[in-house]
């Protein structure tokens, strides 16, 4: 009996009884399901599984025990390899590489040159693409892309309709989420969270416990550290820096207990701010130039209306 996979002359694999176009190339000791289908010039090696309605073609390659099932498809130069699996509606293609335990599942899309390998998992609607890297027990998922030369890492997680891309990069156990993004050389580590619409880019870092959301915007070479916690709902600025609680309004910043306006804190000394507590000498000694940028926009704002 002769077979044929998209009008192409095919055969059926010996283990497992899928389809195997005769230009294809699958080892005896892989497994093609029975609906399954190799196709083109693709390549199933050592003890791979194609199963399902799966699907492996152009010169994608499948091997050692990685899993490929459902209604997944790998193809033009993509890899699949070690234990890695691929399977929901799943696409890897491009030059793409999924290995190690990784996984890619639901209607995740790794693509490009995009690495995704360790422990790291592409889920749901979530798209991997250009030169990212994903990796360690990193999950980027929901509707969230990672694209650009971005990396994502350790045990951070991407999800909702995050954006990371660029050069920037997640790690740790970083959390970005909602509608944030973070772009450019930017970095987002420890125990951090950006979330909500905020953006964080240029060579800005969020890392150790600090919080970054709502509307907030961390650029440049602005360092959130600590417990810190940053946010902007419209025209108010709330955080937490060194244990100090501060508010800032366009009008004036309030820190700690002390409200004054912007000029008047920027204009203020480590000396000076010691008058208040010791723990106010640390912050305007070492944070002036976060509190600065925080504050900057508020007084151009306040400027502006005047």
């Amino acid at each position: 009996m002769k077979y044929e996979i998209y009008g192409q002359p095919a055969r059926k694999h010996s283990n497992g009884g899928g389809l195997v176009a005769l230009t294809a190339s699958v080892a005896e000791t892989a497994y093609v399901g029975p609906n399954a289908k190799v196709c083109g010039y693709a390549k199933v090696y050592g003890n791979a599984k194609v199963s399902d309605n799966a699907k492996v073609s152009g010169n994608a390659e499948v091997s050692d025990n990685a899993k490929v099932s459902d209604n997944a498809r790998v193809y033009d130069n993509a890899r699949v390899y070690s234990h890695a699996m691929v399977y929901g509606n799943a696409r890897v293609y491009g030059d793409a590489m999924v290995y190690g335990n990784a996984m890619a599942y639901g209607d995740a899309m790794v693509y490009d040159n995009a690495k995704v390998y360790g422990n790291a998992m592409v889920c749901d609607d979530a798209m991997v693409y250009g030169n990212a890297v994903r990796y360690g027990n990193a999950k980027v998922y929901g509707n969230a892309v990672v694209y650009g030369n971005a990396v994502v890492c350790d045990d951070a997680k991407v999800c909702g309709n995050a954006k990371v891309y660029s050069h920037a990069m997640v790690y740790g156990n970083a959390r970005v989420y909602g509608d944030a993004m973070v772009y450019g050389n930017a970095r987002v580590y420890g125990n951090a969270v950006v979330y909500d619409n905020a953006k964080v880019y240029g060579n800005a870092m969020v890392c150790d416990d600090a919080m970054v959301y709502g509307n907030a915007v961390r650029y440049g070479n602005a360092k959130v550290y600590g417990n810190a916690v940053v946010s902007k709902p419209r025209d108010i600025a709330i955080l937490t820096i060194n244990g100090i609680n501060i508010t800032i309004t366009k009008q004036n910043a309030v820190v700690g207990c002390q409200c004054l306006e912007h000029k008047e804190w920027l204009d203020m000394t480590g000396e000076q701010a010691l008058e208040f507590g010791q723990e106010y000498g640390d912050l305007f000694d070492f944070y002036r130039p976060a509190l600065l940028q925080i504050m900057n926009p508020f007084m151009e704002s306040n400027n502006a209306n005047k």
